[in-house]
């Protein structure tokens, strides 16, 4: 066990001198690692002078910074996406995100969206003023969001559900993605696509679009129905108006013939016609004149 003898002046000096110089070892180690930072692939880093107020940007890799002095924050110049869908866990957020969204009627609907977007290593540092070195997780919960819910209920009112859910998709998120192109662009980011998603509809609307269809459908159905007994009708007429022609030049053919026949058949040719027939046998009964035999001439 020590005793107080152990603790000499001496002692006590070495003691502190060696606290010291690891408290200034500590320091030093804590200067060199806040000197730098690293830039993960995909992102450009913007330097900031707490002091000056001026920015740079440096893209991926090792960047150098005065520590207590610089600060550096990150933006993606990689595409990224943000998600908002119904289905939990699956978008951005881990609960239902979805937009919900107006149409030209007053009746709602919910959307699934994602916008991919990135900005680029000469508009970071604009981003970096437009909101304060904000990080962009940050933004995308504040802005971005806000701004494509926005966007796509300004456009999704102007249209009837019918053309929402249908034909006319295409021409809602042409909209969306032109109007939120021009948004985010102001704030130094680069739009690349919008794609909508599923549309979830209310029950009662939901039984509205099934029961349309399904007259839609039965309406299909009677036309086809209707078309083919017209097309059968038109064909039984088509095949009687056959038969008839047929019929017709058929008689007409043999009404020609025996008209020609007629016309060539004498009595010099019947009678040929019965002697070459004749096999030189008289009828062993008669009751008149021997036919075709005319005695009176040599």
């Amino acid at each position: 066990m020590a005793n107080n003898s152990d603790f000499t002046p001496e002692t006590l000096a070495k003691l502190g001198s060696r606290a010291g110089v690891i408290a200034v070892a500590v320091i030093l180690l804590t200067v060199v690692m806040s000197s730098y930072t690293i830039i993960a692939p995909g992102y450009t880093g913007v330097i900031f002078n707490i002091w000056s107020g001026s920015l740079r940007t440096v893209g991926q890799g090792l960047a150098m910074r005065v520590p207590w002095i610089t600060r550096v924050q990150s933006y993606p110049t990689a595409l990224r996406t943000y998600t908002m869908v119904m289905r939990s866990n699956e978008g951005s957020s881990s609960e239902d995100d979805s937009i919900d969204l107006p149409t030209r009627e007053g009746q709602h609907i919910r959307q699934d969206i994602s916008v991919t977007y990135n900005t680029s290593e000469a508009e970071a540092a604009h981003v970096f003023r437009s909101f304060r070195g904000a990080p962009v997780e940050e933004i995308e919960n504040s802005f971005i969001r806000r701004t494509i819910i926005t966007v796509a209920q300004n456009a999704a009112g102007q249209m009837p559900l019918s053309d929402i859910l249908s034909a006319k998709r295409g021409e809602l998120q042409g909209t969306i993605e032109k109007n939120l192109e021009g948004e985010m662009t102001k704030m130094g980011f680069v739009l690349d696509k919008v794609n909508l998603g599923a549309s979830h509809l209310p029950p009662a609307i939901e039984n509205q679009m099934q029961q349309k269809m399904a007259a839609q459908q039965q309406a299909q159905q009677a036309e086809y129905e209707l078309q083919k007994q017209e097309t059968l009708a038109k064909a039984a007429v088509a095949q009687a108006e056959g038969e008839a022609k047929s019929t017709l030049v058929r008689a007409k053919a043999q009404a020609e013939s025996n008209r020609l026949l007629q016309s060539s058949l004498t009595q010099t040719l019947v009678n040929y016609r019965a002697i070459d027939k004749w096999n030189g046998q008289l009828p062993q009964v008669t009751s008149g004149a021997t036919p075709f035999i005319d005695l009176k001439k040599p």
